[in-house]
């Protein structure tokens, strides 16, 4: 545990972290949190959090704000109660919708882990930092898979659970795509992943579905098993279903459901993506993003 030294100064440093959307997922419990996590797949975006800390004289008490709003914010809490026992103010912004399947919490966990190394001159590696975050995360039940995705970058293979320590991921070579999505509502992840019914249906289809892309790992064959994962589990919507089927039939890309979130997220074949943009667009306004290589970074000004 860390202890600010000199309160006569105030220090900031400033990260970034994408955020991710998850096709498919299998959970996996562990008492043991380092290993807690899930198996499964998705797509790293090129849009996502920055996150600025300040610790000093200036700071009295730990605060966090996400877009000018103060929030509780308890996976990035947590992230600094593992780290320091100083008080921290935490301000992010997101480029991406929160709580709608973007991995926003974890972008910003992510965000304020790197930030506070640089702030408190602590010298942690990336996968001390990594691993941190994902305890966070997978403590506070606001995701599983997100930071192993959001550190590795691209389109992501999650084999094995666990953080960096202890997690095992891959990533499919894709080629350059843009993603659309439609926000239709939130989904609250932490009630979806207490829920033992539809955790069994989760892990059955998330079993089914890491087996066939692991057959043909294409970007085409995971947007076909993400869809078949999110009609198996029960957790699509009447509304995403009927904006899947409406780009089915336009025949102009692949369609699935965020995990865990009421988002839609779209592929387009190349040279179709006017076509697939004015299927969407027929049901809500249109977010475009593409695939990222990205990893967690600081911002130097």
């Amino acid at each position: 545990m860390y202890r600010y030294e000199n309160e006569e100064a105030s220090v900031s440093a400033k990260a970034y972290a994408s955020g991710h959307i998850t096709g498919f997922f299998q959970i996996h419990e562990h008492e043991d949190p380092h290993h807690k996590g899930s198996t499964g797949c998705g797509i790293v975006l090129n849009g996502g959090v920055t996150t600025e800390v300040k610790v000093g004289e200036s700071v009295k008490e730990t605060e966090i704000l996400l877009n000018g709003k103060r929030v509780e914010g308890k996976t990035t809490r947590t992230v600094l109660d593992l780290i320091t026992d100083v008080p921290v103010r935490v301000e992010s912004w997101a480029e991406v919708p929160v709580g709608c399947g973007f991995g926003a919490s974890g972008a910003g966990a992510l965000g304020a882990a790197y930030a506070l190394n640089r702030a408190l001159s602590l010298n942690h590696t990336v996968k001390n930092l990594t691993e941190y975050a994902h305890v966070a995360e997978v403590v506070n039940r606001s995701g599983l898979g997100d930071i192993a995705a959001q550190s590795t970058g691209g389109v992501v293979l999650r084999l094995r659970p666990g953080g960096p320590f202890f997690g095992n991921v891959d990533r499919i070579p894709a080629p350059e795509a843009r993603v659309f999505c439609i926000v239709l509502g939130e989904i609250s992840t932490g009630a979806v992943l207490s829920d033992e019914a539809t955790a069994s249906k989760i892990n059955a289809a998330g079993r089914a579905a890491m087996s066939e892309l692991l057959e043909k790992p294409t970007l085409e064959n995971f947007m076909l098993q993400a869809k078949d994962f999110a009609s198996k589990t029960g957790l699509l919507s009447d509304q995403a279903r009927d904006v899947i089927e409406a780009v089915d039939a336009a025949n102009c890309g692949h369609a699935s459901q965020a995990m865990l979130g009421d988002t839609i997220f779209a592929v387009y074949p190349e040279g179709q993506e006017f076509e697939l943009y004015e299927t969407l667009e027929e049901f809500g306004e249109v977010i475009e993003y593409g695939i990222s290589a990205c990893v967690p970074k600081l911002i130097v000004e």
